[in-house]
């Protein structure tokens, strides 16, 4: 009986004792962790304290300690890279859906641009859904290009969604009535006021639910509508058509190695074969380039004047100025000779032969493709719009913009320009200058009469606040909107 009763003691003395080895391992352990945090703490402290002392006191007490970056890189790299900043969308507008509207531009890219401008305001009036505008691939320059090539077509939609419900295409139930011709299309009436699409468009999208209007250049007024019209086309330009960021990090580019040399001034260069064909002009071409320049006009259908006379369309300031008379007005206009001209233009018709002279007056010619490299310009080979739209970029940052015809890119860029600040842009007067360059040329002008007689007569035509012109019943003779929105642009002496 005692024999069992020491065993059971001994068992349990064995049982204390497992149970305290446990607790002491426990309690040892637990002692780690806490020191390893205590020792963890401590660490953090440390660094966040010297991390404070680098801030206050890095230039004397942290000289000399090893890194892998300066404060100065750490200040630079966050200058060069600055976090995103958050986009705030607009509210979406919410209205009743009266259809859809279908466009398909016409023309270059300016062109394209202003009929976008209008397109958007007139959808946002019918109160309708605006399908993505469809850009020209059949004209004279043939690009390819969708809208997306050329323009951020995200920030488009997503900018305006207050104004217009935008879509990238129709409803699968509409895009099938579509394909099988159920739609109605019309090209509509230019230069119309907006009761024209409220009373005549309006009813056709109702009815039909989907029009396709087939030409959109030049067909809304530039004058008389309500202000909120005029204020729509130009949040559409100068903030929802934003080109992509390819394009606009290539422009950018060219900016910065034009502004290492200094300032520089964008020519708009407008002699290229499809404006000398089209205008009929053919000052200072040979025989053989004068009977292909017409050939080309007549080639082209849709270009309606096919008989022309040159010399009195350049008299009456009709014609762009050649690279000769370009290059002496640019010299009488007081222009320094070493400043860095950049050409704003496709091919030149007749090549070197015709810029020689604009050379020999100002050597530092340059152009898009001879600063950058063939690898920089390969995706927009073959792709007008898409170069047009560099051009346009370079032209809106420069010192001074010279177009030698008012074409639609000087008129949209004019525009832009004044939009940022009414930045210098030189509106030459051809009809006088053709005549006073004839004079000089002939010996009935000095140099100095002639230079001064050109100063004099440019020095208000900079690009300065002025209201447009306005010529009941002439629209095409009245001042462009997009040349100078004024309803839009802020004056330099008035308060924000």
């Amino acid at each position: 009986m005692c024999r069992v009763e020491e065993l059971e003691w001994e068992m349990g003395a064995k049982s204390r004792v497992e149970k305290l080895k446990n607790v002491m391992v426990c309690r040892s352990r637990m002692k780690v962790w806490m020191m390893r945090g205590m020792t963890s703490v401590l660490v953090w402290t440390c660094v966040v304290q010297l991390m404070a002392l680098e801030e206050t006191w890095g230039p004397r007490l942290l000289k000399g300690w090893p890194s892998c970056f300066s404060h100065s890189d750490l200040s630079s790299s966050l200058q060069l890279s600055p976090a995103p900043p958050k986009l705030v969308l607009p509210p979406k507008r919410v209205y009743k859906n009266n259809g859809y509207l279908m466009i398909s531009c016409n023309g270059g890219l300016n062109q394209m641009r202003a009929a976008i401008c209008d397109m958007v305001a007139i959808a946002r009036f019918l109160n309708v859904t605006l399908i993505v505008p469809e850009l020209d691939k059949a004209s004279f320059w043939a690009d390819p290009s969708e809208f997306q090539d050329i323009f951020d077509i995200d920030h488009f939609i997503a900018s305006l969604r207050d104004e217009v419900r935008i879509l990238k295409e129709l409803p699968p139930r509409l895009k099938t009535r579509v394909e099988l011709g159920m739609f109605y299309s019309l090209p509509p009436v230019s230069w119309s006021n907006i009761s024209y699409y409220l009373h005549q468009i309006l009813p056709l999208v109702q009815k039909h639910k989907v029009v396709h209007l087939n030409k959109t250049d030049a067909r809304l007024a530039n004058n008389g509508l309500p202000l909120e019209i005029q204020k729509l086309r130009c949040r559409v330009n100068f903030n929802a058509l934003r080109f992509t960021s390819q394009i606009e990090e290539l422009g950018r580019r060219v900016v910065r190695i034009l502004r290492e040399k200094g300032p520089f001034l964008v020519l708009h260069l407008r002699y290229e074969m499809d404006m000398l064909a089209f205008s009929g002009c053919t000052h200072g071409c040979n025989d053989k380039e004068a009977e292909e320049l017409t050939r080309m006009r007549y080639a082209y259908p849709w270009w309606k004047e096919k008989i022309i006379d040159s010399k009195v369309k350049r008299r009456e300031g009709l014609c762009p100025l050649t690279p000769e008379e370009t290059g002496l007005i640019l010299s009488a206009l007081g222009i320094d000779r070493n400043v860095q001209i950049y050409i704003a233009a496709g091919q030149i018709y007749g090549g070197e032969r015709r810029m020689a002279t604009l050379a020999t007056a100002f050597p530092n010619l340059v152009r898009k493709e001879t600063l950058l490299e063939p690898s920089d310009l390969r995706f927009f080979q073959n792709h007008t719009s898409q170069m047009a739209a560099l051009d346009y970029l370079v032209s809106l940052e420069s010192d001074i913009f010279v177009p030698t015809y008012d074409g639609n890119m000087a008129k949209v860029v004019e525009g832009h320009r004044r939009f940022l600040g009414f930045k210098k842009t030189i509106q030459l007067d051809r009809r006088l200058l053709v005549n006073l360059v004839d004079e000089y040329k002939n010996g009935s002008l000095s140099w100095d009469e002639f230079s001064s007689t050109v100063k004099e007569a440019h020095a208000y035509r900079v690009g300065s606040p002025s209201r447009r012109v306005v010529i009941p019943d002439r629209p095409k003779e009245e001042d462009y909107f997009y040349s100078n929105p004024h309803e839009c642009l802020q004056l330099l002496d008035e308060p924000l």
